[in-house]
Order: C-alpha cells, then sequence, then structure tokens
C-alpha cells in the first residue's frame, strides 16, 4: 500500500510497448501509465462514480502484477480540508 499527495493518470501508453500499465512514484506522488483504452474505462467509470482496478505489469509476466485500485468510499474524512 502506498500513499500519495497526489495521482496522475497518463493515458498515451502503446499497447505494444509490452506492458499492461506502468505505476511509478514521482516526487510524493503516483503517475500511472495506462493504454487509451484503459483511459476510456477510467473515465467512464469516475463518471458513474464505480470503484476502478488498473492491473499494472509486464503482459507476459504471470503472477508478479501490482494494482491501482480507485475506490468509492461512503464517509467523507475531515482532514487536509482547505
Amino acid at each position: 500500500v502506498t500513499g500519495a499527495s497526489f495521482v496522475v493518470f497518463n493515458g498515451a501508453l502503446k499497447t505494444s510497448s509490452g506492458f499492461l500499465a506502468k505505476s511509478s512514484i514521482v516526487e510524493d506522488g503516483l503517475m500511472v501509465q495506462i493504454t487509451p483504452e484503459t483511459m476510456e474505462s477510467l473515465r467512464q467509470a469516475l463518471r458513474e462514480q464505480k470503484n476502478f482496478k488498473v492491473t499494472c505489469g509486464k503482459t507476459d509476466a504471470g503472477d508478479l502484477r501490482e494494482y491501482v485500485d480507485i475506490c468509492w468510499v461512503e464517509n467523507e474524512e475531515k482532514t487536509n480540508k482547505g
């Protein structure tokens, strides 16, 4: 589990790269590189306020996977307001 101050989704990952998606820590945030198709699915999930999971790693890596989960929660925390 990684905490981050911000998340950047980059929808320019080419399917020919050999990756499903790539995640990396940049400064105090997280950058997730995804394909244009995954970006469209993510946008749709955000519009519908549905949870979404991005599977990261090489396409041929077998069980070696990382996941970026976008989850909607019921309670609203009072931290980081303003």
